[in-house]
């Protein structure tokens, strides 16, 4: 698969459908790999040039030494859209990467058509939760983090029909580099948009599920009541909706897409 260096962070990426059609960006949740967006790829792919990557720290990209921030985790993405020489685009991110498409949609609005933000906040969770998590991480690895992770991104129905995806999922997470991860944990605890929100001026859609105990309903309307130009749409999922309801989730993306 294709990388490319984005200051001192090795990217992987991969891109599916035509380039002349138009480019969405998706944007990876924390633990996760590009391929949690395969629903999305197979719905969107004949119609747009669909670009997935990892987040540094993840899945195939290089984990260098964090802290990272989100301003990196941010410009990774606008080296990536230049890198593949594309000037607009759009961008769906979920829970990590809804807090990138926040940054994206306040500091290069330039480059984005529609910004997509799914299960995520404008500030998530507590600074020194999230740095006890890092240190945790770092100490005994992802194994302990992974055998929980299940419960904090599905609902327990979907945890008891579709045990394959969601083992697979959690392989994935144990599997990562515990560097990495805990370097993006450090980035989510300083990362605090809240106050910048009233500057974007791309089109955004927010995506809250309805039983995601983490980025919650009300974390989503928060944002909409300070993003000009935003919209809410409920999903009846946990922390994970783009695949634990996909044929919802990728019809409120095509509605907003195509809009």
């Amino acid at each position: 698969m294709p990388k490319f260096t984005s200051n001192d962070a090795e990217i992987n990426y991969q891109t599916f459908g035509d380039e002349n059609n138009p480019a969405i960006v998706f944007s990876n949740s924390l633990g996760t790999k590009f391929t949690m967006w395969q629903p999305q790829i197979d719905t969107l792919q004949n119609d747009f040039y669909v670009i997935c990557y990892d987040t540094r720290g993840h899945g195939q990209s290089s984990a260098p030494q964090g802290p990272y921030t989100i301003d990196q985790l941010g410009q990774d993405v606008i080296n990536l859209l230049d890198h593949l020489n594309i000037k607009k685009a759009s961008f769906c991110g979920i829970s990590m990467g809804g807090l990138t498409g926040q940054w994206l949609a306040i500091h290069k609005p330039e480059y984005f058509n529609h910004v997509i933000v799914c299960n995520t906040a404008a500030k998530i969770g507590q600074e020194q939760a999230w740095n006890e998590r890092a240190a945790l991480v770092r100490e005994q690895g992802l194994q302990p983090i992974a055998a929980t992770a299940a419960s904090r991104w599905f609902t327990e129905r979907f945890i008891q029909s579709q045990a394959a995806i969601v083992q697979s999922l959690s392989n994935d997470l144990a599997a990562g580099s515990a560097e990495g991860y805990a370097s993006c944990c450090e980035a989510l605890a300083k990362a605090d948009l809240r106050e910048e929100l009233k500057n974007i001026s791309v089109p955004v859609l927010v995506i809250a599920g309805l039983q995601d105990p983490i980025t919650t309903v009300t974390d989503g309307q928060f944002m909409v009541d300070r993003i000009p130009y935003s919209q809410l749409a409920e999903i009846n999922a946990s922390h994970i909706s783009n695949i634990e309801q996909p044929e919802a989730f990728n019809d409120i993306l095509k509605t907003f897409l195509n809009h």
